[in-house]
């Protein structure tokens, strides 16, 4: 099976296999024999990654950076073990985010308590330190060279304020971590992809993401390359849903705000909302199908609302 597929300008979406196939990737971008990795997914997809680039005939020391548009562990957590394989790499993180990567017991400690430590152990695996002076800091608007490429770098908080986006200027892709959203191949149809917002904990801010989406649509990209999950274009329509959809979520949370089960309550009405533009779509997939498509960032997207409902 081919783990490194082509999906345009250079770049190669792997499936980091994190939850269920289909749900988190990896991008390996490859310019005149350099290469680079845009988010690695959490550490047991560490082999995948490195068979990906034996695939492409690239050795490990041709691997020049990490980009690591967050530090939520279903993007970075396999970063660190990946370090240890790619004796040139450097790791490009937000300035918020790189000291939890040097250090990660906070970052530990906090997903132990969220999924308990057996299930931590199960899908994230051994999270390792990276080196400090194996960092560069991603400051709003620095650019880096890849082979003959440019990438600049935005700072676009909302889903975190530790989260930055890496704007590829020789060929217009935004590699957009989970600000611009989550779209499934799964729910493609004939009018196109679909694509929904991720609130997930602790520091969503509808605000700060309404602002990030509308800088990085200010650029004109072609496509946006999804960690969750590959390239999209039709991008206005895209932006469009994206934000009606954080007001309608801040919606269904503010409506719920002294419900008794008030978490089950905005689980609910989220569903019935994205089942509803589902429809809207043209997706056919039935109740049972969406369920298992969509719960799991559902209870995710509703733990951020409740986080962020007690900050309001």
């Amino acid at each position: 099976m081919t783990l490194a597929v082509p999906v345009g300008n250079g770049v190669y979406r792997i499936d980091a296999e994190y939850l269920r196939p289909g749900l988190a990737a990896s991008h390996l971008v490859v310019d005149n024999g350099r290469a680079a990795f845009v988010d690695t997914g959490a550490a047991p997809a560490h082999p995948r990654l490195m068979h990906a680039l034996s695939e492409l005939g690239l050795a490990p020391d041709q691997v020049d950076y990490l980009f690591l548009t967050h530090v939520h562990l279903d993007h970075a957590g396999g970063a660190g073990q990946l370090m240890r394989a790619l004796p040139r790499a450097r790791a490009v993180l937000h300035p918020r985010g790189a000291p939890h990567m040097v250090d990660p017991a906070k970052l530990i400690a906090g997903t132990v308590a969220v999924y308990g430590e057996a299930m931590y152990r199960q899908l994230y695996g051994e999270i390792v330190p990276i080196a400090a002076e194996r960092v560069i800091l991603a400051n709003d608007r620095d650019r880096i060279a890849l082979g003959s490429r440019t990438f600049e770098l935005l700072d676009t908080p909302g889903h975190a304020r530790h989260h930055y986006c890496a704007h590829d200027l020789d060929h217009d892709d935004i590699f957009s971590g989970d600000t611009f959203g989550i779209s499934y191949r799964e729910f493609d149809t004939a009018a196109g992809p679909f694509a929904f917002p991720t609130t997930t904990p602790v520091q969503f801010d509808p605000g700060a993401l309404h602002a990030s989406l509308d800088r990085l649509m200010a650029r004109r990209p072609r496509r946006m390359v999804l960690t969750h999950f590959g390239p999209v274009a039709d991008l206005e329509r895209l932006s469009s849903d994206l934000h009606a959809d954080i007001d309608e979520f801040v919606a269904v949370a503010r409506r719920h705000t002294d419900a008794a089960h008030r978490t089950a309550r905005i689980v609910e009405d989220m569903f019935a909302h994205l089942s509803s533009r589902l429809d809207a779509h043209g997706y056919v997939g039935d109740e049972a199908l969406r369920h298992e498509l969509l719960d799991p960032d559902i209870r995710l997207n509703t733990q951020g609302l409740e986080v962020w409902l007690a900050r309001a």
